[in-house]
């Protein structure tokens, strides 16, 4: 199953995508079987129960629509960096045996086709594509062997960065966090769509139409049931909480000489089976 949170004439909506196309609901059409954040809530069977009424929606081909993130106010995005090997040697810090984790914020979030603002205040703002975990089943201290069981589905995330904000201090968090920074979508798939823990998918981010950065999702130094085992011996995962699950080298900041967005150009990030998120860099 695909969905797609949308909105248009000023009214959320959550679609299906199929062969054909978007079909589904906005708020104030009867029927409308609630946001991706409260059906996650509700379960399984309440999910595909949704997907199922949602084929009876309109179509939105040739509609107006506004992609929205999957989830446009998760309650925590859990971010993960130094997450692929050949990314941590092109930056200035040591392999670390435990994970890289930071958060961001639903503020700094966007969704497909929304353009990435550059800062007035920076030069410096970078791409990382990298492939997103949504949790569909809460929990805490949740063992290794059970971790894929927690998860719903997944989505692709473009982290992008204000390198010299982020780097004004050891704690990363400035510089994850402009507003309109944080690219998310276009779909969120549910998890039997792909293969168990999202591993053997092939990732590219394009700058330009140029491949910058390539890699395939078996290289994650922390899987995905790596991640949620460790993040949930500390805090308690909920329905809806999005993990982030880092971004391969070739990353603009490493480059000789540095390859930073700018106003006017565009960022793809593709996710084997996952799609194509693709955004506008403006200011």
């Amino acid at each position: 199953m695909r969905f797609v949170t949308f909105e248009q004439d000023g009214h959320q909506g959550l679609a299906i995508e199929e062969q054909e196309g978007l079909r589904g609901l906005t708020v104030n059409d009867a029927g409308y079987p609630g946001d991706l954040a409260q059906l996650l809530k509700e379960g399984e069977a309440t999910l595909q129960k949704a997907h199922r009424w949602l084929g009876g929606g309109r179509s939105l081909e040739g509609e107006s629509i506004r992609f929205l993130p999957p989830l446009p106010r998760p309650a925590k995005i859990i971010c993960v960096g130094l997450n692929y090997a050949d990314h941590t040697k092109e930056s200035p810090y040591d392999q670390p045996d435990y994970p890289t984790v930071f958060t961001r914020f639903a503020s700094s979030l966007i969704g497909h086709n929304a353009p990435i603002i550059r800062p007035a205040g920076s030069e410096q703002l970078d791409y990382e594509g990298e492939m997103a975990v949504i949790i569909g089943t809460g929990g805490r201290n949740i063992s290794r062997g059970r971790a894929l069981d927690h998860v719903a589905g997944y989505s692709i995330f473009n982290d992008a960065s204000v390198r010299d904000y982020q780097f004004k201090s050891p704690q990363w968090t400035m510089g994850k966090n402009f507003d309109a920074t944080g690219a998310f979508g276009p779909a969120f798939v549910t998890a039997e769509e792909l293969p168990l823990g999202g591993k053997g998918l092939q990732l590219r981010t394009l700058l330009n139409g140029e491949v910058v950065q390539q890699a395939n999702t078996d290289d994650l130094i922390f899987d995905v049931a790596d991640l949620i085992s460790i993040i949930s011996e500390v805090l308690t995962l909920e329905p809806g909480d999005v993990l982030v699950t880092g971004t391969p080298a070739g990353v603009g900041f490493a480059r000789t000489p540095p390859l930073y967005m700018q106003e006017g150009d565009v960022c793809s990030v593709e996710v084997e089976g996952l799609g194509t998120l693709i955004n506008p860099v403006s200011r």
